[in-house]
C-alpha cells in the first residue's frame, strides 16, 4: 500500500528529509485549520445595535469564538493526551468539518444569533493543536518540527485575513466571507492530514533522548501537576497574559492599523506577519541546535525574555517618535516580541522541560493546561476593555468625565503591551529560577 511505502521511507530516509517532509505536512495541516478560523476577523460588522447590553457585534462574536476555543482546550487536556494514534486523523477532519458547518450557520443567522455560530465554531477547532503535536513530539527534531508548525498559525492569520478581504472584494458578503475562505482550504487540508498520518512512531533513539511519551490518564496529569505545580503556576499566569495579548492583537488588528494609518494597504497582514515568522522560526530553529536538555531549556527562557523585552523598546520608540513614518514596524516588533514570549509554550518550552527533568509524561497534556488557562485570560481581557472603558462612538451624547475614560483598541493596546512585558519578564524569571535545580544535564545523542 501507498502509505505503507511512505511510512517505511520515512523511516529511513535522511533526517533531513523526514525534517522536510514532517514540517510541510504539520504546517499544511494548522495553517489551514486556520482558514476556518480566522478569516471572520478581517470584517468589521459595523452596527448601530449592541448585544448584550454593551458589546458591539464583532467583539461579541469575538468573545463567542473564544468561549468555544478556550473549552475546546479544557477538552483537548483529556482528549488529545489519550486519543490513540489511529484515531487522530478521523478526528482531525471530523472537527474542521463541525467549524465549516458553523460558518455556514454564521452565514444564515440573523446578527444576534450569530455568537451561538462562532462558539460552535470554536468549540472543535481547539484541539487540532494537540493532535498535530502528537505527530510530532518526543523526536530528536522535535523543536525544530515545532518551530516549523508555529510559523503555520503566525502567517496564516494573517494571510487568511487578506484572503478573506479580497473574497469581499471581489463581492461575496461579508458574514459569508468565512465560510467561502474555510471551503477553500478543505481539499487542502484533507491532503495535508494524508500526509501527516503516514508519519512513523518515534525511534528507540528518539526515547532515549526525549523519553518516551506515553497516554497521560487522569492520575499521570495529576501526578505531573504535582510534581511541578508551582513553577507551573508561574507559568500559567504568565502565559494567561500572553495569550490575551497576542489574542487581542490578532483580533483587533485591522482597527489598529486604522489608527497608524495603514488599514487600506493592501496585504498588510500579510506584509507584517512574514518578518514575525522568520525572526520566530530562527530563534526556535536555533534552540534545536542545543543538546543538553537543561541548556535547551536555559535558551529557551532566555528568547522569552528577549521577546518581551522586545516588546518594550518597539513601544517606547514608537512613544519616542523614532519610528514617525514607519509606525508598522511598531506592529512588526510587538508582534515578534509576543510570538517569542508566546510560541516556546507550544513547542520548546514543555518539551525541554519534560525531557530534561525526565518527567513521566507527554507536552500535550502541558499544552492544553495552558492553553485552557491563556484563553481564560483572552476572553477577561476582551471583556474588561469592552465593559470598563466606553466605546468611543457612544461619545456623543457622554459627559465629559465619561468621555475621558474612552479607549480605542490602539491605546488600550499600547498600555497592555507595557504590563505584559513587565509582568511577563517577572514571572519567566521565576519559573526559570525554580525549574533549574530540577533539571538533569543530558545530551541529546546524535542522529544517525
Amino acid at each position: 500500500m501507498p502509505e505503507r511505502r511512505l511510512t517505511n521511507w520515512l523511516n529511513t530516509t535522511s533526517p533531513f528529509c523526514f525534517a522536510c517532509y514532517a514540517m510541510a505536512a504539520s504546517f499544511s495541516t494548522y495553517f489551514c485549520m486556520y482558514a476556518f478560523r480566522k478569516p471572520f476577523a478581517a470584517g468589521m460588522y459595523a452596527s448601530t445595535e449592541t448585544i448584550f447590553g454593551e458589546l458591539d457585534f464583532k467583539t461579541a462574536y469575538v468573545i463567542s469564538q473564544i468561549v468555544g476555543y478556550a473549552t475546546s482546550k479544557f477538552i483537548g487536556i483529556r482528549v488529545c493526551s489519550e486519543v490513540s494514534d489511529r484515531r487522530r486523523a478521523a478526528l482531525l477532519i471530523g472537527l474542521i468539518i463541525w467549524a465549516e458547518s458553523a460558518l455556514l450557520l454564521f452565514a444564515y443567522l440573523p446578527p444576534k444569533m450569530r455568537v451561538v455560530a462562532m462558539f460552535l465554531n470554536g468549540l472543535p477547532l481547539g484541539m487540532v493543536w494537540g493532535l498535530v503535536v502528537r505527530y510530532l513530539e518526543g523526536r530528536q527534531l522535535s523543536e525544530l518540527l515545532l518551530a516549523g508548525l508555529s510559523c503555520s498559525y503566525i502567517l496564516s492569520s494573517g494571510i487568511v485575513k487578506d484572503i478573506g478581504r479580497a473574497w469581499m472584494s471581489k463581492g461575496i458578503p461579508e458574514v459569508w466571507m468565512p465560510a467561502v475562505t474555510g471551503f477553500t482550504f478543505l481539499p487542502i487540508f484533507l491532503l495535508a492530514v494524508w500526509m501527516l498520518n503516514q508519519l512513523p512512531r518515534p525511534t528507540d533513539a528518539d526515547m532515549a533522548s526525549r523519553v518516551e511519551r506515553p497516554v497521560m490518564r487522569g492520575s499521570d496529569r495529576r501526578a505531573f501537576f504535582g510534581q511541578f505545580w508551582i513553577g507551573l503556576v508561574m507559568l500559567l499566569s504568565a502565559y494567561f497574559l500572553f495569550t490575551a495579548y497576542r489574542d487581542y492583537r490578532d483580533n483587533y488588528g485591522i482597527e489598529m492599523f486604522e489608527s497608524l494609518g495603514y488599514a487600506n494597504v493592501r496585504a498588510i497582514f500579510t506584509k507584517t506577519e512574514v518578518p514575525v515568522a522568520i525572526g520566530v522560526m530562527t530563534a526556535l530553529a536555533a534552540i534545536n541546535l542545543v543538546r543538553n536538555h537543561r541548556n535547551g531549556l536555559i535558551v529557551t527562557f532566555g528568547v522569552m525574555l528577549f521577546g518581551l523585552s522586545l516588546m518594550i523598546g518597539g513601544t517606547l520608540a514608537l512613544d519616542a517618535g523614532w519610528l514617525k513614518g514607519h509606525e508598522v514596524w511598531w506592529m512588526v516588533m510587538n508582534g515578534l516580541g509576543a510570538y517569542l514570549a508566546y510560541v516556546p509554550f507550544g513547542t520548546a518550552l514543555f518539551e525541554r522541560l519534560i525531557a530534561s527533568t525526565r518527567a513521566k509524561g507527554n507536552a500535550v497534556f502541558s499544552i492544553y493546561l495552558s492553553d485552557t488557562v491563556g484563553y481564560t485570560g483572552s476572553i477577561t481581557i476582551q471583556l474588561y476593555k469592552n465593559l470598563a472603558f466606553k466605546k468611543p462612538d457612544d461619545l456623543a451624547n457622554s459627559s465629559v468625565e465619561t468621555a475621558n475614560a474612552a479607549i480605542s483598541h490602539f491605546d488600550f493596546f499600547h498600555g497592555l503591551t507595557y504590563v505584559v512585558a513587565i509582568v511577563g519578564i517577572l514571572m519567566v524569571v521565576a519559573s526559570c529560577v525554580y525549574f533549574l535545580p530540577k533539571t538533569q544535564i543530558t545530551n541529546e545523542p546524535t542522529s544517525t
